[in-house]
């Protein structure tokens, strides 16, 4: 597999200034094939990331055996919703009113084989920070290393992603100390440092990639996000497979031993979705694999 054979927006470094997040159900199935076929020569693609779901490759007869719905779980007094989709797409640059504009054109382009369910902004806080104040990202692997993470195992190439929309309680968090809030991380606010005597619930500790067997590394482009006084993350996880993001998932709401991560205690998750993203042939998407 090859260097460009994944959409060039997943390892882009850093996170952009500015993403549009556009999620669409499949509205009528025998008009998918013409609509995918219209979406291979989109010239907006040069700036997206676009994700297939499970029901998508089903309408079109097609089985990625590394492909599912993403799981609704449960845990001691938390709860993480499963909200599929047929078909995300991740716009992505530094002016929010263009992005608006090529979703618009997308949703036009996708039409009438698809329809547009839910929408999410998203944007870069200081150097990539969540709008706890702390780094996102910072356990991405690099390089060659971050390549093994996310081309797929199987056949067809490309990546996979999980999508998840994390609403969080700035109050609450800032009402902790600031130990708390350190110990709720893992890490320490004021040099990103971790904490070597971090709390078994700390999130560093929960997902710690390669505490796995086996390990599970992933590549994080998640954002902040702001609805009128609500806010969040817009978590963002490349993987090669979706075990690696899901093992981490099921130890933060505490299946493996009923501690629940930190995190829970000011962030709840909204949404969840599975996708996979195709790969790239000569600068396009290559989605022969579906219209074969």
């Amino acid at each position: 597999m090859t260097l460009m054979q994944y959409q060039t927006g997943i390892l882009t470094s850093p996170v952009p200034d500015a993403g549009r997040h556009l999620f669409f159900k499949i509205q009528d199935a025998k008009a998918v094939p013409a609509a995918l076929a219209r979406l291979q020569e989109w010239e907006g693609q040069a700036k997206a990331v676009l994700g297939m779901g499970k029901s998508l490759t089903q309408a079109l007869g097609k089985n990625l055996p590394l492909l599912r719905v993403f799981p609704a779980l449960t845990g001691p007094a938390v709860e993480v919703p499963s909200t599929q989709k047929a078909l995300w797409c991740w716009l992505y640059g530094t002016d929010r009113g263009k992005l608006l504009l090529q979703g618009q054109q997308l949703q036009a382009l996708l039409m009438p084989a698809f329809e547009l369910v839910e929408t999410l902004d998203s944007f870069r806080y200081l150097d990539g920070h969540d709008l706890s104040g702390y780094e996102d990202g910072t356990e991405n692997p690099q390089d060659e290393d971050a390549l093994a993470a996310i081309l797929a195992e199987d056949a067809p190439g490309g990546t996979y992603v999980a999508v998840q929309k994390w609403q969080h309680n700035l109050a609450r968090m800032a009402g902790f100390a600031q130990q708390e809030q350190d110990h709720i991380i893992g890490r320490r606010l004021s040099d990103n440092e971790e904490l070597e005597e971090a709390p078994e619930f700390a999130h560093v500790k929960r997902t710690a990639q390669e505490s796995f067997e086996p390990e599970a590394f992933m590549v994080r482009k998640s954002m902040p996000w702001i609805e009128g006084e609500r806010s969040g993350l817009h978590f963002v996880s490349f993987v090669k497979n979706l075990d690696a993001f899901e093992v981490q998932l099921r130890r933060m709401v505490g299946e493996e031993d009923a501690i629940v991560d930190g995190l829970f205690r000011f962030s709840q998750p909204l949404t969840g979705g599975y996708y996979w993203c195709p790969p790239v042939k000569n600068g396009k998407l290559d989605l022969s694999f579906l219209l074969s």
